[in-house]
């Protein structure tokens, strides 16, 4: 297990620590990763910059559970003002335990990979609709 948070109660800047976090994951030196924040909000878009990170703000067991059931999510990310310490430690607890059911869920995984691929390799819409 690795830490990649802060050892103070200092503001910080979150990407500073969740970058670092989700690029270990898509590196492979760490299977998943649970980031923390105020809202939980900016530190799963920080996350979700990561090529190859499935960052989800989950703020229940169900939504936990289906992140990675449906999304094989690889980042748990949590809201500390938003989230009871209890239920962060369910969800916890769930998100771990919970498994990618592949089927129809790995075709819909596959297609925001391509996303991922075509926007990283500058073959995206650009912001187009």
């Amino acid at each position: 297990m690795q830490d990649f948070g802060t050892d103070g109660t200092d503001p910080v800047d979150y990407p500073d620590f969740i970058v670092p976090a989700a690029r270990a994951v898509a590196r492979g030196e760490a299977d998943r990763a649970i980031i923390f924040g105020g809202s939980g909000n900016g530190e799963a878009m920080a996350a979700n910059k990561v090529r190859g990170v499935r960052a989800a703000l989950c703020h229940d067991v169900t939504t936990a559970r289906l992140s990675r059931q449906h999304n094989d999510a690889n980042v748990l990310s949590l809201g500390a003002r938003i989230t009871r310490t209890e239920v962060a430690v369910d969800i916890v607890r769930v998100w771990l335990d919970a498994s990618f059911e592949g089927g129809r869920h790995a075709r819909r995984v596959e297609k925001i990979r391509a996303v991922e691929a075509a926007e990283s390799s500058g073959g995206g819409e650009g912001g187009r609709s």
